[in-house]
């Protein structure tokens, strides 16, 4: 594994997800591995599990870890080639990321869209540029388009939970207060197309994920039927990508009930974090038996101590080619 980015950087799903679950119970087992690396987590918006959680993975293979808010910590960082920086930006990222690669093993990029230009976002710049000047492997955690360490997390999560060979996934449309981006629904999607579930995608009319994300998963604009059979309830809000980054409907109906998971197979609830109470999910199904979101939290860790534990192992048979 050279960087991950996507799920086509995971080269065996399956294997990933025994491998994390491994890690689970022996998260020590691999602590020399990481021994005189470092890690960098650069932040260009807010985090909490992704932060926490891939810190932790490192510390657990041995890595030292550097922390930095960018544009908090560190000058504003101009992303575009060829421009004449006469603005607000003081430093280049040509610059700044070829020097963060000369101080790092391995450097994870967080960095949102701006839902404001479909082009730009998609075009996935800021990731782009990192893994063009770095020299070094790039972790993301969450870009504009993916969040591929939280699906990576569902994966494990669902593959841990699950009492049928092949349950029953669904992806569902929630309202909320803002137009949020569809990184977490298109890596979700992209994931569980390569998985082996019977994957369905609801949400109002105009929630449409692009295709190349949503792929061949069911599409189902009725939350009700969405629901009939469902072995897991995966809830998230996303603005629309055709009238891109708008919130075309807050319909209420949506909001994931009690009433509605009655006609779920007994279905576990998820939902990456952080979730509005009684918007996006009620306080009944977010505190009942049927809500792992605080076990699917957890697996963060192992999602990305798997990923990084891969990482080192290429970093390894590149430098030292003799052992294996």
């Amino acid at each position: 594994m050279q960087h991950f980015t996507s799920v086509k950087d995971a080269y065996n799903i399956d294997k990933l997800v025994n491998e994390a679950l491994l890690m689970k119970k022996m998260p020590y087992a691999d602590k020399h591995l990481g021994k005189n690396k470092t890690m960098g987590l650069l932040f260009f918006n807010s985090s909490l599990r992704t932060r926490l959680s891939t810190q932790k993975a490192a510390q657990n293979l041995g890595m030292d870890v550097m922390v930095m808010n960018v544009g908090a910590d560190s000058w504003q960082l101009e992303m575009n080639e060829g421009v004449i920086m006469n603005g607000d930006k003081a430093e280049h990222v040509s610059e700044a990321a070829a020097v963060i690669g000369q101080y790092c093993d391995i450097v994870g990029v967080r960095s949102f869209p701006g839902l404001v230009d479909r082009e730009y976002d998609y075009s996935e710049l800021v990731l782009k540029q990192f893994m063009k000047f770095t020299g070094k492997p790039i972790v993301s955690l969450e870009s504009a388009t993916r969040h591929p360490l939280q699906s990576l997390t569902d994966l494990i999560t669902i593959t841990e939970y699950k009492t049928v060979k092949r349950p029953k996934v669904v992806l569902t449309w929630a309202p909320h207060v803002k137009a949020l981006p569809q990184c977490v629904p298109n890596s979700f999607a992209e994931w569980m197309n390569q998985a082996d579930v019977d994957f369905t995608i609801a949400h109002p009319k105009g929630y449409e994920l692009a295709p190349e994300f949503s792929g061949n998963a069911k599409i189902c604009y009725d939350p009700k039927e969405a629901f009939e059979g469902a072995d897991f309830i995966y809830a998230k809000n996303w603005s629309s990508y055709e009238d891109y980054g708008k919130i075309i409907s807050s319909d209420p109906a949506w909001t994931v009930s009690m009433e509605k998971m009655k006609f779920t197979n007994n279905a576990k609830f998820m939902h990456c974090l952080p979730v509005r109470r009684n918007v996006v999910v009620d306080d009944a199904v977010l505190d009942s038996d049927h809500s792992i979101v605080i076990q699917q939290a957890g697996n963060r860790v192992w999602a990305a101590q798997t990923v990084l534990k891969e990482i080192l192992l290429t970093q390894m048979r590149v430098e030292s080619p003799y052992l294996f």
